[in-house]
């Protein structure tokens, strides 16, 4: 018998050739989040209510950024984003409610 140079199955997971960014990549996110963190910060220091705007829009930025590049969300399959972005979701409902009662009594 002659040997085939054929394998049974080539792992689909090979066949992707994932580029991951480079060190210039993971810098550029850093500094975005230490600009955001100033951002914050500032707003903290004008008034109390643009601390609390500030928080409620530019946290949940900074943490997508963290997700994104740092947790290599980009390079998971659709399902699992989809996952995620359901799960932040409820959470922000969960969220929400929570003010509503408390803006409400």
């Amino acid at each position: 018998m002659s040997e085939s140079t054929e394998h049974a199955e080539p792992n689909e997971h090979a066949s992707e050739h994932i580029e991951h960014p480079g060190y210039g990549t993971f810098i550029k996110v850093w500094v975005a989040l230490l600009i955001l963190t100033g951002c914050l910060v500032g707003m903290s220091h004008v008034s109390q209510t643009y601390a609390v705007w500030g928080l409620l829009t530019l946290t949940p930025l900074k943490a997508g950024l963290v997700f994104y590049f740092f947790m290599h969300l980009r390079y998971e399959g659709p399902l699992f984003k989809v996952v995620i972005l359901v799960t932040l979701g409820t959470l922000l409902i969960f969220f929400a409610l929570l003010f509503s009662d408390v803006a409400f009594r």
